[in-house]
């Protein structure tokens, strides 16, 4: 295994950090790295912002459902799929954009996640821990409002980004070949594979909890998708421009 796997494989998501600062060349380095990372049709359609202002922070914090370490990380950055400047580049040309496609959306999306794993990978490899935050959804107006988001814009989540002050176990991943599929798609030994996984998740929250939490992965995804996943979701990006068609 060479070190560069390695790295990806030890991934945590950390939430508590240090009060050491993080240089603004290291944070530039690390989104030049995201800029490196594929991109559809090159598009290049992700757009970072960094979020220094300490009351914008505790907003966001707040609204992304009380994470304080939304406020409290050294850095935060928000992760927006942006198609606002390929409007400006069809304008420079007097040319008309047709927008509003789906396609569009899932491009701009994929490179804005394409584009933030690489600024992770990128941090981790300078002793950084982070994690995303996805929570700024729940009051995605109000996050774009005190962004000054534009239209054909929105953001796609947040990232928390700093010196870890905290040392969590990796968390197991499912089976290999519940992932990884030859020739066609097959869950045959799917549910057996994943009842075995169960048993690795259930150890894993125990030992991270100190036996306060005892669920498995089967459980808690089912769980979640019994409940209603930010429908306000589909009516606002209409609003901003995107799956018109």
């Amino acid at each position: 295994m060479n070190k560069i796997i390695d790295l990806l494989k030890s991934h945590r998501s950390i939430r508590k950090f240090t009060d050491q600062s993080v240089s603004q060349d290291v944070i530039n380095s690390c989104v030049a790295a995201g800029q490196a990372a594929a991109t559809s049709s090159f598009i290049q359609a992700c757009t970072v912002i960094q979020v220094n202002n300490s009351e914008t922070r505790s907003s966001l914090a707040e609204w992304a459902g009380n994470q304080k370490y939304v406020d409290e990380a050294p850095i935060f950055l928000v992760f927006c799929a942006d198609m606002n400047r390929h409007k400006l580049s069809c304008d420079m040309h007097d040319a008309e954009m047709l927008s509003g496609f789906t396609e569009q959306f899932i491009t701009a999306t994929v490179d804005c996640a394409l584009f933030a794993q690489n600024v992770a990978i990128a941090a981790e490899s300078e002793g950084l821990g982070v994690v995303y935050i996805g929570g700024i959804r729940n009051k995605i107006d109000k996050v774009s409002e005190v962004l000054n988001l534009p239209e054909l814009s929105y953001p796609v989540f947040g990232m928390c980004i700093g010196f870890p002050d905290q040392d969590p176990e990796v968390k197991p991943r499912l089976p290999l070949e519940v992932v990884l599929k030859q020739d066609k798609y097959s869950d045959d030994q799917d549910t057996t594979r994943i009842a075995e996984y169960d048993k690795s998740i259930r150890a894993y929250y125990q030992s991270r909890t100190g036996g306060q939490k005892d669920m498995t992965w089967s459980e808690q995804i089912s769980g979640m998708l019994q409940k209603e996943a930010r429908p306000h979701m589909l009516s606002f990006l209409k609003s901003r421009g995107f799956l018109q068609k």
